[in-house]
């Protein structure tokens, strides 16, 4: 939803972090280079640095992170100004008042612990231009549903919803846009995409690595916590929402939002939590951590579209791939017009998202083999998306943030929605299972998706190798 002008200046705090390092200095390269971002950019964090000391900064983080483009860059530069001080002192931000001039509608990015937003959200209300600033909050955005209701109290005691930007960076990835998009601009599925037709939905997110020196982070938030609350819960949504009547921002977060609180909250024998063999040595982890890094899960979800219809979610860590995809599979006839059974997985009809790391949709579906008998088999109708240049995640949605387009952002009913999914499983309620790294997970998982011909394990079962 635009609300008003584009922002006149970008004020990340945490600008020494990093999130700051790894994904907004990038970004705001690509912003620059795209021609979309012009206004001056203050970096504000703790140390005491000058101004070169941020641009050079920058440069090690682009160089790193994507490379640099010398013309961007050097525009970039001339746009980067710092502001040091502690987030609880009210000198900071008398600092970042004077730096910023005469902005007056800026954009505040937190890329900053959550226990520091109380503090840097109240001495904000300081600095000229608070009534028609913007604030953007990374996810997590909370630890569990309380948590995130009193996060969302905070912000909105001091800003609009409509001002209020929370990042999740998945819904800013291209091959999410394009899973959206490729179900709602071909109308040929709409009739298929209910319980009538569709058996089961799978979506599966495999890293074939730990957690690469993030044991500490990762020990304090878990599987559920880090990716299936937000990213996993929002693909749901994306797949099974109703059509929105119009296409505006608000009537698509309307539907998703419908959508996330028709799902029924977990109940024990709904998840199956694993922890891979070795990660209580990974640094950082406790010695006894029970912390999972691998949940599969079974939804249930009450909108009459779907009654009936699983939606299984399965999501860890050093695991036997590399690989993000959605399987829908459809229901088969006992019998076709040839007199052929279509009893297993490898028979019947299916639509395939894979959202990384390459991107394709596939459509599985059945052809004549040769010969004289009137027999088939299963082949893929691949579309496979390779376009050259796609614009990063942070990028779209900093720059979509500035504008004041909150599509692509999770609006509060929503967080709370997809937290009151997971709460009742958070933390120990379910028993943790080992695994062997490089394996699928503990085998307990195979049980919930056992009734439904079982797990789809991308690239494994002949349904797009995964490289």
């Amino acid at each position: 939803m635009r609300t008003s002008a584009h922002s006149d200046a970008v004020v990340f705090f945490g600008a020494t972090g990093d999130l700051a390092y790894k994904m907004i200095f990038p970004a705001l390269q690509g912003l620059v280079k795209a021609g979309r971002l012009s206004v001056p950019v203050l970096g504000v964090a703790q140390p005491r640095w000058s101004d070169e000391q941020l641009r050079a900064r920058a440069r090690d983080s682009i160089a790193e992170h994507g490379g640099i483009d010398e013309a961007a860059f050097a525009k970039l530069s001339r746009l980067l100004r710092y502001v040091h001080g502690d987030y609880n002192d009210a000198d900071t931000f008398r600092r970042l008042a004077r730096a910023l001039g005469v902005s007056r509608r800026p954009l505040y990015y937190l890329a900053i612990p959550p226990a520091l937003f109380p503090s840097t959200i109240s001495r904000l209300k300081s600095v000229p231009g608070y009534k028609t600033a913007r604030v953007v909050v990374e996810k997590p955005f909370g630890r569990d549903l309380p948590s995130a209701r009193a996060l969302n109290r905070l912000l909105l005691s001091e800003f609009r919803e409509s001002s209020i930007f929370r990042i999740d960076h998945y819904l800013g990835k291209e091959p999410v846009q394009n899973l959206m998009y490729f179900r709602f601009s071909n109308w040929f599925l709409e009739p298929l995409w209910n319980r009538d037709h569709v058996k089961s939905v799978q979506i599966t997110m495999a890293e074939n690595f730990g957690v690469r020196g993030r044991g500490k982070v990762y020990d304090e938030m878990g599987a559920i916590r880090d990716v299936v609350q937000n990213h996993m819960l929002q693909v749901v949504a994306c797949l099974a929402m109703e059509p929105p009547q119009e296409f505006s921002p608000e009537t698509l977060r309307d539907e998703k939002a419908a959508l996330l609180k028709s799902i029924a909250p977990l109940g024990k024998d709904d998840v199956v939590r694993g922890q891979f063999r070795g990660y209580r040595k990974e640094p950082g982890v406790a010695p006894d951590s029970r912390v999972e890094t691998f949940a599969a899960l079974r939804l249930r979800l009450k909108a009459p579209r779907w009654k009936g219809v699983p939606f299984f979610i399965r999501a860890g860590k050093s695991l036997a791939a590399t690989c993000t995809e959605a399987l829908v599979e459809f229901k088969a006839p006992a019998r076709t017009a040839f007199g052929e059974r279509l009893l297993g997985r490898g028979d019947v009809n299916y639509l395939r998202f894979r959202l990384g790391p390459k991107v394709a949709i596939a459509l599985g579906v059945r052809s004549k083999t040769p010969g004289e008998p009137m027999m088939g088999e299963l082949s893929e109708l691949v579309a496979v998306d390779r376009h050259a240049g796609e614009m990063g995640p942070y990028e779209r949605l900093l720059g979509d943030a500035m504008r004041g387009e909150a599509m692509l952002f999770a609006r509060e009913d929503s967080v709370e929605a997809a937290w009151r999914v997971v709460q009742p499983v958070l933390g120990d309620q379910v028993p943790l299972r080992e695994y062997d790294p490089g394996t699928w997970g503990p085998s307990q998982a195979d049980g919930l998706a056992a009734p439904y011909g079982g797990w789809h394990n991308p690239g494994v079962d002949g349904r797009g190798a995964v490289s």
